[in-house]
C-alpha cells in the first residue's frame, strides 16, 4: 500500500460562506430609476431579450421595487415605470 501525505491544521471555526452582493444588472435597473425616462428599451450585448427579462425581474424583486415593470416584445426588452 502506498502512503498518502496530509496535514491537519487546526482552526478555531469554519468560515462563514461568502454570498454575492448585487448583480451585474443592477446598474441596469439603478440607472432607469435614476433617470426621467418613463419607457426605454435595453439590450445587453450577447443577451437574449427574455434572459434579460427574468435577470431585471430578479433584481427587482431583490430590490423591492414598486412602479416597475419589464417586458419583451418583438425580442426587445423594455423597462417601463408605470
Amino acid at each position: 500500500m502506498t502512503e498518502v501525505k496530509f496535514d491537519f491544521k487546526p482552526v478555531d471555526e469554519k468560515p462563514s460562506r461568502r454570498y454575492r452582493k448585487g448583480s451585474k444588472y443592477d446598474p441596469v435597473v439603478d440607472t432607469f430609476m435614476e433617470s426621467d425616462e418613463t419607457l426605454v428599451t435595453v439590450d445587453v450585448e450577447g443577451k437574449d431579450a427574455n434572459y434579460l427579462r427574468t435577470q431585471l425581474n430578479k433584481r427587482i424583486e431583490a430590490k423591492k421595487l414598486t412602479g416597475v415593470k419589464v417586458s419583451v416584445v418583438n425580442n426587445v426588452a423594455y423597462l417601463e415605470k408605470v
